[in-house]
């Protein structure tokens, strides 16, 4: 359900102090894989001690906050972050969104590949039940909970190091020494038992599949993902913590490359099967082409005695009662999957495939919607720890409407234009027009829960910021839970997958209200009436674009590519002239950005030529 190396030019002599060591803060600006830019402003001689913020001399006011952090009040006169950590972070969210469009793209490849050897009808129904592990996984391991508990544990780890700088035993050394080898012993005994206990797995999820013995045997070989998926998620948030996001961006891209190549190689032999071996080669490479990056930024082992109190660090950051409710709300959110199969499981074969592309297709935007929060958490969660709630409230304001400016704009595309989208990424081979009529309906329906699910996965990550994460995020994904399973146990016998994909629509809605409400009142005072009044604006401006792409359909005469490609241009044109109209927020700075952008390239280019002459 959701899917996403370059070289790090940080390696050193491995004699010679890491990056971790220069700074103590752990933040590396060329962390991102790439030669470190010239800065557009001149850097203040005395570096701070801690570059997020600088704190301001005690006989002066503060000045005003950042640009990194700014507020949705006006954004017209928004002014944009031009600060080191501001530069590193655009640079990050750019390479973030660029490979994971990369994984996305591998990803639907993928999809093709499986629809086209594979058609929709009961082996890839079974295969799918045995999908349901690592979406789970990837949500549980990679994307939600191990990343809200980490990347503050790690902040705050690293924020101990700059305020203990003389301790002989570093606390992020400390934290990984006692959480990663048991962590890697839990996962490996859950992978074990979960491929034991296969059998039960598929009855309780799919009782009505048609052929079980195949899941069955799918399931086994996808479970090793429940370590190899653990171990990814740990390096990825370590690494994003220390602000280093490619090889945790790139994992996506190699993970789907596995499953083609093993697809390609075994369909023959294996049929099916050959899809669930991909799935667990590459879990494997996800791991493998983030470890050199990891391995270098753990510092050097201190040569001072070993101490009794060695393992305290890391029981104090991270605890039962700090993993409890980020497991349960991360549990919840992903649960919406397995509602879905169990319907699905009654409906005739191929409803579950149909749901499956619907979703892969239409959660494409939600995914490049919450990169931006990817990025910004490990700012917030070291804004939070410092006590710095202002810096996190203005920074989780503006990522509100990032994401849902970004994630409206797809919703209104896929809104517009899902038949021609589906036909031309899926329609070949087994997969037909039928199949391709089914799925485009479903996924419209889909298309209207995206901003819920990209708010819930933006709100939740402010409420885990904190030292004690609450309990309060679990129970409002409970309740969006219980409205999917009700609704759809309802609308599932009248109207099919499309009552399905509703219930779900509905659910995680609901869900996101209640974030947003209890967010707030209880962690962050955030500008409610504010973020509700833009995200409005944007929701006027993707309707206007959606209903512009549906009336020009019929120009195109039936061609599903020039459609698809065309009706893209119209809608985003469509969609900025309305929410430029509207006022939207966060559309006049990100215009304002781009002709900056496009000014330097062009002075770039220009001194080049100028050069050659």
């Amino acid at each position: 359900m959701n899917d996403r190396t370059a070289q790090d030019p940080t390696a050193q002599d491995p004699t010679a102090p890491g990056p971790i060591a220069q700074d103590p803060t752990g933040h590396d600006p060329t962390a991102l894989g790439e030669p470190p830019e010239a800065p557009e402003a001149p850097e203040p001689p005395e570096p701070p001690e801690h570059p997020e913020r600088p704190e301001p001399p005690p006989d002066r006011p503060a000045p005003e906050p950042d640009r990194l952090a700014t507020g949705p009040p006006k954004p017209a006169d928004r002014p944009t972050d031009t600060s080191p950590l501001g530069r590193v972070l655009a640079r990050a969210a750019v390479w973030t969104a660029a490979l994971t469009a990369l994984g996305s793209l591998l990803g639907l490849i993928r999809d093709q590949t499986i629809a086209h050897l594979f058609g929709a009808g009961s082996d890839t129904d079974a295969f799918l039940v045995a999908w349901t592990v690592p979406e789970f996984a990837s949500t549980l391991l990679i994307e939600d909970a191990m990343a809200l508990v980490l990347v503050p544990a790690v902040s705050l780890a690293l924020a101990r190091r700059a305020e203990q700088s003389g301790r002989p035993l570093d606390p992020v050394r400390e934290l990984v020494a006692g959480t990663l080898p048991r962590l890697a012993l839990v996962l490996a005994a859950v992978a074990g038992c979960a491929a034991l206990g296969a059998p039960l797995f598929v009855a309780a999820l799919a009782p009505g599949l048609e052929d079980p013995q195949l899941a069955v045997q799918c399931t086994r070989l996808t479970a090793l993902t429940l370590l190899s998926f653990g171990i990814t998620g740990y390096f990825s948030a370590t690494l994003r913590a220390h602000h280093c996001y490619l090889p945790p961006a790139a994992v996506y891209a190699v993970y789907n490359l596995g499953i083609i190549a093993t697809v390609l190689l075994l369909h023959d032999r294996w049929g099916v099967v050959a899809a669930a071996a991909g799935v667990a080669v590459g879990g494997a490479l996800m791991t493998l082409v983030q470890l050199p990056s990891f391995l270098r930024r753990l510092p050097r082992r201190s040569p001072a005695p070993r101490l009794r109190g060695r393992a305290r660090a890391p029981r104090s950051l991270i605890s039962v009662g700090l993993l409890a409710p980020v497991v349960t709300f991360a549990l919840g959110r992903q649960a919406q999957v397995l509602v879905e199969r169990f319907l699905g499981s009654e409906l005739p074969a191929g409803a579950i495939s149909h749901l499956n592309y619907a979703q892969k297709i239409a959660q494409l935007p939600m995914v490049l919607s919450l990169m931006v929060c990817t990025v910004t958490f490990p700012v917030v969660a070291r804004a939070m720890a410092e006590g710095r709630r202002e810096d996190a409230r203005r920074r989780v304001e503006r990522d509100l409407s990032l994401a849902a400016l970004i994630v409206l704009l797809g919703s209104a595309y896929v809104l517009a234009l899902a038949p021609q989208i589906v036909e031309v990424l899926f329609q070949r081979g087994a997969f037909t027009a039928s199949d391709t009529a089914a799925t485009a309906a479903v996924m419209r329906v889909y298309a209207l829960g995206l901003l819920g699910h990209s708010m819930v996965g933006a709100l939740a990550r402010p409420f885990f910021s904190a030292a004690r994460p609450t309990w309060y995020p679990a129970l409002a994904m409970g309740t969006g839970l219980a409205a999917t399973i009700a609704l759809g146990a309802f609308a599932t016998p009248h109207w099919g997958i499309h009552g399905i994909a509703g219930a779900n629509a509905a659910g995680i809605t609901l869900a996101a209200l209640l974030l947003l409400r209890g967010l707030s009142r209880r962690m962050i005072a955030i500008e409610v009436p504010a973020v509700l009044g833009g995200v409005g604006r944007l929701l006027v401006a993707a309707a206007a674009a959606a209903g512009a792409g549906l009336l020009a359909v019929p120009l195109f005469g039936g061609a599903a590519l020039p459609a698809a490609v065309l009706g893209a241009a119209l809608v985003a044109a469509v969609f900025t002239a309305a929410a430029l109209l509207l006022r939207a927020p966060e559309v006049p700075p990100l215009m304002s950005a781009a002709r900056r952008a496009v000014g330097r390239a062009v002075t770039r280019v220009e001194r080049k030529v100028r050069h050659v002459r």
